[in-house]
């Protein structure tokens, strides 16, 4: 059971698709006053930029209307795989998360990458390197959009972005096989090759993965 109100308080998801709707509805009326006033203006080339100004409009409504169903925090945590993440660094604007997710399509054989996630606060959690995070996967392509064959972004929402019980917190954890824990603590210096690679992640070789991990 998700704490509604911890989670609007804590919850850095929460955090930016409020701020993504207040950016979203701010441009629906400023597109929208635009639409207006090139109609206004009655010149023949007026009206090509009106079109474009209303499909704006329309653009940026729908992206404010439905961001929050989108992203209701219940949503998100039942449909998130439960994933490994672990400190791997503090600095001023708080800690380098890294965490193990499978990026292949629904249906395919797994592929691990390696992601990372900067996060303000981890209640809960002693943030100091090395803390184990167990988190859900946060899909943000819906759509069947892929980057070689792989899903296209994959995030990280900490479990305790959503609970303030502690044993919720522990038994997450313990329903995490020791192996990905292991791999994560093995490849924490990585954190930072992870943060700076193309599209955000580090896909590792299966090869090279732990028997338990290679599907």
């Amino acid at each position: 059971m998700v704490d509604r109100e911890h989670a609007r308080a804590v919850n850095e998801v929460v955090a930016d698709t409020r701020r993504l709707r207040i950016l979203a509805f701010t441009a629906t009326v400023v597109l929208g006053l635009g639409t207006a006033g090139l109609i206004w203006l009655n010149h023949p080339y007026s009206f090509l930029l009106a079109v474009a100004f209303a499909l704006g409009t329309v653009t940026s409504l729908f992206v404010a209307l439905w961001s929050p169903h989108r992203a209701r925090i219940e949503k998100l945590y039942a449909e998130g795989e439960l994933v490994p993440a672990i400190v791997s660094d503090r600095h001023p604007r708080g800690a380098l998360l890294l965490a193990l997710v499978n990026v292949a399509k629904s249906g395919a054989p797994p592929r691990y990458a390696l992601i990372t996630r900067t996060v303000r606060s981890l209640p809960g959690h002693r943030s100091w390197p090395g803390e184990q995070i167990p988190s859900v996967t946060v899909r943000a392509d819906r759509a069947p959009l892929s980057v070689g064959g792989l899903r296209q972004s994959v995030g990280a929402m900490p479990i305790a972005w959503g609970t303030r019980d502690p044993e919720v917190i522990a038994r997450a954890r313990a329903a995490i096989p020791e192996a990905e824990w292991k791999l994560l603590a093995d490849n924490r210096s990585l954190a930072e090759r992870v943060r700076t690679a193309d599209f955000g992640r580090l896909v590792l070789d299966p090869h090279q993965l732990p028997e338990e991990l290679r599907g």
